[in-house]
């Protein structure tokens, strides 16, 4: 694999070097970032697909816009869920769990006869799609070293915007069938993975964090060697682990006691942790990414482009930029670090939805639909999405997952997630309405607004997290003042 590039401590000095990808961690990593792909694939698919659904079963705007943010809603119970499950069963069959519920949910939607069993396997599919946005970064932060980590942990996003291309690929493929039958293979498809993520789990270790909470330190040790360039480097990571398990987490082994230090009685460090993971998942849905995708192709209709065909290659355009872009951030996050493509991918946002609200302006306001101005709504749909991806995209999984201690770790993860799924439904189920009153214009101009906003969350909250342990990131927020912290790390 490539050399990253990054900071390592030797002698209380930091020193530049070539980093090395450990090949065991990343193949782990991939293999739990798979399960993502389900939530992208819905995302994607769904864009087209509701187009027939709503033809095929007569729906309404008003069912539209449920049936396509149910998923998101519904991901909220297991996002809460997924938590204690975690600590209880594991990381690894968390993953086997939220592949399997989102399969049930995906025949129930291929084979609905009505509209309600159609909301029905949405409903089930959101749950397990509550599971893994959860789990998968919290599985992979645990097993990275923590010079690669970025890296790793960004591979869940990267596979929902793979996701969300093969979902487009599929619209474009199957649009040429009947629109009684296209839109539930479009759904059915995602069998496919569902099965593969199931099967592919079953090599996976378990998290050597986890392990540790269990007493099962051999096996822990015997997973870190795995994931470590060397013997040493293992016991150090180890080491590590066990002081800061037996320090803060053992008596609240298990989750006792954690809900209530995490939400009645949190402590300063954990208060501006929570802040930071709730604010940075917030701002991830506010920013109406999944409903401009879902929506993109209504989008385009009101801008004079009727044919189906025509619309699903715009969001192949758009899948095709959207993914290019997350493997750039991927690639870059441990070299440059979370905070500077962060704002660099708010800010781009910001000016991206205001040219798309300007463009919408011009298309709403001219019968003849100039071709400049379709051209530059394109454009910047495609900007839009793409500093998405450097920034928003794949660094709140990363971010999210690595703030918290360990042993506030599935819990603090699944009430940031839980706000991500919360928004996200709230932001799809009231898109279409809220255009009718402002038009597709005016609702671009105010999510430009929210990114604006979203940066001078991100400048003065977040401290850098880039090169440290996930034990050592907690001492960020424990700093008088965030800006220190901050102040610290950049001074490095």
């Amino acid at each position: 694999m490539d050399e990253f590039e990054g900071q390592q401590k030797n002698g209380g000095s930091n020193y530049s070097r070539r980093v090395k990808l450990n090949n065991y961690a990343f193949a782990c990593a991939l293999l739990a970032s798979t399960n993502s792909i389900l939530l992208g694939y819905d995302i994607g698919v769904m864009s087209g697909a509701i187009l027939y659904i709503k033809e095929n079963l007569k729906l309404s705007s008003i069912q539209e816009e449920v049936l396509i943010g149910s998923l998101n809603v519904c991901s909220l119970i297991g996002s809460i869920l997924s938590g204690k499950t975690s600590d209880l069963i594991g990381r690894r069959y968390t993953i086997v769990l939220a592949a399997a519920t989102f399969l049930a949910g995906a025949l129930l939607m291929g084979f609905a006869p009505t509209y309600t069993f159609l909301m029905a396997g949405r409903v089930v599919a959101g749950i397990g799609v509550g599971y893994s946005l959860m789990i998968a970064p919290v599985y992979t932060a645990e097993i990275s070293p923590a010079m690669t980590r970025g890296f790793l942990s960004s591979l869940p996003e990267v596979f929902i915007t793979v996701g969300i291309l093969l979902g487009y690929v599929v619209n474009y493929a199957l649009s040429g069938l009947s629109s009684q039958w296209n839109w539930r293979v479009m759904l059915l498809l995602a069998v496919v993975p569902s099965i593969g993520i199931g099967l592919g789990v079953v090599v996976m270790p378990e998290s050597p964090r986890w392990l540790v909470m269990k007493g099962r330190l051999g096996e822990a040790k015997r997973v870190l060697v795995k994931t470590s360039e060397s013997d040493e480097e293992a016991e150090d990571r180890l080491g590590e682990i066990t002081r800061a398990w037996d320090l803060h987490g053992s008596s609240n082994f298990a989750g006792e006691g954690v809900w209530k230090e995490l939400l009645w009685r949190p402590s300063r460090s954990t208060r501006r942790i929570l802040i930071a993971a709730i604010g940075i998942n917030f701002f991830m849905q506010a920013s109406g990414n999944d409903a401009v995708i879902y929506y993109l192709p209504e989008v385009f209709k009101a801008a004079g482009i009727h044919n189906k065909k025509q619309l699903f290659a715009i969001n192949v355009i758009m899948g095709t930029a959207k993914a290019s872009f997350v493997m750039i951030s991927a690639l870059f996050l441990d070299k440059y670090g979370r905070r500077p493509l962060l704002l660099l991918g708010t800010v781009g946002m910001s000016v991206s939805l205001l040219v798309l609200g300007l463009g919408s302006k011009v298309l709403e306001q001219q019968n003849n639909r100039p071709t400049w101005a379709i051209v530059m709504s394109v454009i910047a749909v495609c900007a839009d999405v793409s500093f998405f991806s450097i920034g928003l995209g794949p660094i709140t999984w990363v971010y999210s997952s690595e703030i918290f201690p360990l042993r506030l770790r599935a819990q603090g993860t699944s009430v940031a997630v839980s706000v991500n799924r919360v928004v996200s439904g709230v932001v799809s189920m009231t898109f279409l309405s809220i255009t009718k009153k402002l038009s597709f214009g005016g609702m671009f101009f105010v999510l430009s607004g929210v990114m604006m906003l979203a940066s001078v969350f991100f400048f003065f909250v977040l401290p850098e997290t880039k090169g440290k342990s996930l034990e050592e990131i907690g001492k960020l927020f424990e700093d008088k003042k965030t800006s220190d912290g901050i102040r610290e790390i950049n001074d490095t």
